[in-house]
């Protein structure tokens, strides 16, 4: 029986699971793969490689690879338009015909270990607190309120507080390894911000008028963008229970809803103290408040806005804030808006 017939080099680069090019002993791309198209965002061929991949050390060991000086690994990272690794393996396909380049991605398993040593870190600090509060009301009941029923239900309902404080760090501490595991992967589904909002306004309804606070949806109608629901929800909601739980004394919180130019915009405009000018290029850091004590009183856990920040970063956008003390706050999410 025949050997089966060896599969030309054409078929062999676009079967590779990764992105992957030849190019010429002139260092003009001859074939790539979809993956590489994809990631290059262009049809590379046809083009010298330094009009996609401009970066010096692996068109060095291109050339070298290119000339018959044997194979190399080169990492690189890229920082727009999103912060990215990848390692690339370049090998000589013979001497003057060329050479064959695949590239990982190596920003997924980099990311996956930077969240582990985060969140260890940031995990363990935080939960010291509460840790140490229901320790110590433990001691309390078995030793000095061991015959105090009064005391016991007392500090039973701390310790409840507590565990509910802790429960809600872990889930934002899990939420926000999640975002920024895919922070590269920009999502794809059509969602409108108008809906979006008005979800989250009809979800908290029930919290603004707990907090005597008036809570409006301001809005020309529906308003495109390519992302994902769930995340631009919860983008609207953080910032939407931010003002009513530290500006709900100013009594009206508005989510503003409209396109400028080319990006798609939501608001969340507030009332109240506003914050300190200071403060404001530090609000989207991890676990970082301007009241401490008030936030921890609220419930808080020092990562809403990252999150947020996480989100909007994936959605390849922005994130404005802008203050006034004594005259409220404005938090605005700018995503790149769909054609009309």
């Amino acid at each position: 029986m025949a050997p089966e017939p060896i599969p030309a080099a054409a078929d062999v680069v676009h079967a590779l699971p990764d992105p992957a090019l030849v190019v010429d002993a002139a260092g003009v791309v001859v074939l790539a793969n979809a993956e590489a198209v994809h990631m290059l965002e262009a049809d590379p061929r046809g083009r010298h490689l330094s009009a996609s991949i401009r970066v010096p050390a692996v068109l060095e060991a291109v050339t070298a690879a290119a000339c018959g000086e044997g194979g190399a690994s080169v990492d690189y990272e890229l920082r727009v338009p999103m912060p990215r690794s990848f390692r690339a393996h370049v090998s000589c396909l013979g001497p003057a015909k060329g050479a064959l380049i695949v590239l990982r991605d190596l920003t997924r398993e980099q990311q996956i270990e930077r969240m582990r040593a985060d969140f260890v870190a940031n995990a363990s600090h935080e939960l010291r607190t509460p840790l140490a509060a229901l320790s110590g009301f433990l001691e309390t009941i078995l030793g000095a309120a061991k015959n105090d029923p009064k005391a016991q239900e007392k500090f039973l309902g701390l310790m409840r507080s507590q565990a509910e404080r802790m429960r809600r760090l872990i889930d934002d501490l899990l939420s926000l390894s999640r975002i920024e595991m895919n922070e590269h992967l920009r999502p794809s589904d059509e969602v409108d911000l108008n809906q979006a909002a008005g979800h989250v306004r009809d979800v908290l309804s029930g919290m603004a008028k707990e907090q005597g606070c008036e809570l409006q949806l301001v809005s020309d109608g529906p308003l495109m963008v390519a992302g994902s629901r769930d995340e631009l929800v919860q983008v609207v909601q953080n910032l939407v229970e931010n003002a009513l739980k530290y500006a709900g004394s100013g009594k009206l919180v508005e989510i503003i809803v409209q396109r400028s130019g080319n990006w798609a915009e939501v608001s969340v405009k507030d009332h109240g103290p506003g914050i300190a000018e200071e403060h404001i290029p530090r609000l989207t850091e991890r676990f970082y408040r301007v009241n401490v004590q008030e936030s921890r009183s609220r419930g808080g856990t020092g990562l809403g806005l990252a999150i947020v920040k996480h989100i909007i970063n994936r959605h390849r956008g922005k994130l404005a804030i802008t203050s006034e003390l004594g005259k409220g706050s404005t938090f605005t999410m700018k995503l790149p808006a769909k054609s009309s």
